[in-house]
This record gives structure tokens, sequence and C-alpha cells, in this order.
């Protein structure tokens, strides 16, 4: 498979471009990165498996992991496919460990430097809540599967309906600390038509966390697209 030279290639020529983020939501990860595996890992170890217990082994797959962070997934990942590991925060991605056909870059998940079609999977863990844009990062998945390709999601989300007051008033401290705590999974979803939902379970605290799979769906074919 020639996917992995092509692919760094041509991320080694855009990764600069990545879009501003807060400068406060930059800083923090760099500060959070040495005790971040530490407030994350037991809590969300067994999730993160289930999640990823549904790529599959030695299929020569192209996945993306969107939001690599220090590499909790990492033990995760099934051998014998291809590998990117992306994330904003180079203090993150020193902490990744290493491992054969995973390539790790720097970038932005909001304005991502691949091709579009370029990957069979996109893993997004705890990346969708962290964003200052929830509906861009899903558009962006959705513009870089291919038809058919899939996107794993395990984030915390509101419901549509969802009052949950005491989470709205704390996200206007937590979204420019670490996290947003306002997503409602729906709304963001609207700015992917083409992702369809395939699964959606509850796996952490009371269901505030979701496990998702999600499907990208070709786009429609207009009848006068295919008259002779």
């Amino acid at each position: 498979r020639e996917f992995m030279p092509h692919m760094i290639l041509r991320i080694s020529t855009l990764q600069s471009t990545s879009t501003r983020r807060p400068v406060s939501l930059h800083r923090s990860y760099r500060l959070l990165a040495p005790v971040y595996d530490l407030a994350v890992r037991r809590a969300s170890r067994a999730a993160r498996a289930a999640s990823l217990a549904r790529l599959p082994a030695h299929a020569g797959a192209r996945v993306l992991v969107a939001g690599i962070g220090t590499g909790l997934d990492v033990p995760h990942l099934p051998p014998g496919n291809d590998y990117v590991g992306i994330d904003l925060t180079a203090a993150m991605l020193a902490r990744v460990p290493r491992r054969e056909r995973l390539a790790l870059v720097r970038g932005d998940a909001l304005r991502l430097p691949f091709a579009d079609r370029a990957f069979d999977f996109v893993v997004l863990h705890l990346i969708v809540a962290v964003v200052p844009e929830p509906a861009r990062c899903l558009a962006e998945t959705a513009r870089v599967l291919r038809p058919g390709g899939r996107a794993f999601v395990l984030d915390k989300f509101l419901r549509p309906g969802e009052r949950a007051p005491l989470r709205r008033a704390l996200n206007a401290l937590s979204r420019h600390v670490a996290t947003r705590l306002d997503v409602v999974f729906e709304d963001a979803l609207a700015a992917a038509p083409l992702l369809a939902v395939e699964s959606d379970l509850p796996v952490l605290a009371g269901g505030w966390f979701r496990s998702i799979a999600l499907v990208r769906r070709a786009p429609a074919t207009s009848s006068s697209s295919t008259r002779r």
C-alpha cells in the first residue's frame, strides 16, 4: 500500500496551516500534558477499548485518530492497519507511545490536512466536545472519510432538550480550560449530513458520556446526473 508515504508528504507541507484556537485552551492542554494520563486513563480505559474493538485487525485499513492526545488509545489499536494520530498540542504528541505504522502530526481537527476520502475509519475520542466548533469537527470527519467508512465517537454530550443548568453554567469556565460541557451531539451532527448514526450507547457518568458509531453515506446522485 502506498498510503502512508503520500499522506506523510502531504501532512508535512500543510500542518502549519491549522486554525488558530483560543490561546487559553492551547496553553491549558500544554500544561495538562504531564498529568493528563493520571486524570483520564483509568476512567476511560474500558470505554476506549470497547470502542476501538470495532476496528478490524490486519486489514490494512487507513485510520485517523483525531485528538490523539498523549496516546491513551494507542494500546487498544488493532495491529495491521496504517494509523495517523493528529493533535494540536506538541506537548501531548511528545508523550504518545511509538509503534510501527503510526505517524504523528501536529494539526487541527477543525481543518484536517488530509485529502477528501483519505481514511477508512476516524477515531474521535474526547475531542468533539473539546474543540470550540464541534459541528465543524464532524464536518471535517465526513470529508476525510470514504463512503462506507466509519467514525467512532466517545465523549460527553447533552441530549436534545436537556436543560442541565449546572453543566451549562460551568461551561463558561470549562470551555476555556479543558472541554465544553454544553455540546448537544445531535445539533453538531446536523453539520455533517453524510454521517449517519449506526449505534449510540451510554458508557460513563450515567449516560452523560456516549459511545457513538457513525457511517459515512455516499452523496445522493440526482436523477438528472444519471440521464444519458
